[in-house]
């Protein structure tokens, strides 16, 4: 059988096989972020369909910053019991589950004006063009003992593990970006300071959740712009990570839309494949660290996949449009049938609604990559 249906571990978590179902935003969770029924059936269909780990949509840490409508929250204790029956509903179907966590920070158009909205320094985000509160020192705790609570909070429902969003212009994102990061402080400046903010929510994260709890960190190759966050410096953060203890990075990239104009581009170095956009930087990131990397974007085809791992040293699959159309599309690789997956690469999934299918899965699931 194929090595992608082979038994391996992240950390302390057992995967039965290969294939991630990428952290995606279904817009079904109640306005305060509350699990639904909805919510629940997505999750055990994917699980059903043999998907070795599903990353939740990103979850909110505090409850005043929602980058999206509909999106799941871990701000208080009142999610531990819904959560715990999610996660023993996916455990039930033989599959994991991690969840997402995020501050959105400018990366959103989501009731913007009416709260205040965290960035590093007073820059507006490129593709939101919302300007953001340069934190204190103040605030930057306040959020790091959130991602640390929320993380606990995970580990008590029963999730296997917690994924931090460090990519697509999010909070730490920009933090890591020079870009986005103007800051005159500690956290600001070298690549050291800007790495900081991340460094210390894994060290408060890891106190919570003691040394054995899996932590996966995402994290964006490079910015694909003049002054933004290079490749080199993504793998110097890399290297970090290693160090700390990081159990598993998610190399991908902020490209959401505009990939199919960028593919055979080459940034840093390295060229966005057709069929895994980002793996090129996966591979070279995999040869710096013995950390499981986790490649994301643009997989769609088991032969081409089976290629990359063959000849790289990529170790998982994180897959989000093809499950859209397809949720059982992992356990009919796994059976055999290798036939091209119902996922057109349309696009038409991304609707203001969130994303679904509406060519092959016309149900009500709304859903975006996180």
């Amino acid at each position: 059988m194929s090595t992608l249906f082979a038994e391996t571990c992240i950390g302390n978590m057992t995967l039965k096989n290969r294939f991630i179902r990428s952290a995606t935003w279904e817009n079904m969770a109640t306005e305060d972020g509350h699990m639904t029924d909805k919510l629940y059936a997505i999750y055990a269909e994917l699980a059903k369909g043999e998907v070795g780990l599903i990353v939740t949509g990103y979850a909110n840490i505090v409850e005043e910053e929602q980058p999206n409508a509909g999106m799941m929250g871990m701000y208080n204790d009142s999610f531990i019991a819904e959560y715990q029956k999610l996660t023993e509903l996916v455990h039930s179907n033989d599959a994991k589950i991690v969840m997402q966590l995020a501050y959105g920070g400018t990366k959103t158009t989501h009731n913007v004006g009416e709260r205040v909205i965290y960035a590093p320094s007073e820059v507006c985000e490129r593709g939101t063009q919302t300007l953001g509160k340069a934190m204190t020192k103040d605030e930057i705790d306040y959020i790091i003992a959130a991602f640390a609570q929320a993380s606990r909070r995970a580990q008590k429902s029963g999730f296997d593990g917690v994924e931090i969003h460090a990519a697509h212009s999010y909070l730490i994102n920009q933090f890591l970006s020079p870009y986005y990061n103007r800051r005159e402080d500690k956290y600001g400046g070298s690549l050291d300071n800007r790495m900081r903010f991340l460094v210390e929510i894994y060290a408060e994260v890891r106190k919570l959740v003691g040394d054995d709890y899996p932590i996966l960190v995402k994290l964006t190759a490079s910015e694909f712009f003049e002054g933004g966050l290079t490749f080199a410096e993504t793998r110097i953060i890399c290297k970090k990570l290693e160090a700390i203890g990081v159990d598993a990075i998610i190399i991908s990239g902020n490209i959401h839309g505009k990939a199919s104009t960028m593919i055979g581009e080459t940034y840093d170095g390295y060229t966005l494949q057709q069929e895994g956009y980002f793996h090129e930087y996966g591979h070279a990131i995999s040869q710096d660290v013995n950390v499981p990397i986790i490649t994301v974007g643009g997989l769609s085809d088991i032969a081409a996949i089976e290629d990359i791992a063959n000849r790289t040293n990529i170790q998982y699959f994180a897959i989000s449009r093809p499950l859209l159309a397809e949720p059982h599309l992992i356990k009919r690789w796994k059976q055999g049938n290798k036939a091209a997956v119902d996922c057109e690469r349309c696009s038409k999934c991304r609707t203001k609604r969130g994303n679904f299918c509406v060519v092959h899965k016309k149900r009500k699931t709304n859903l975006k990559p996180t």
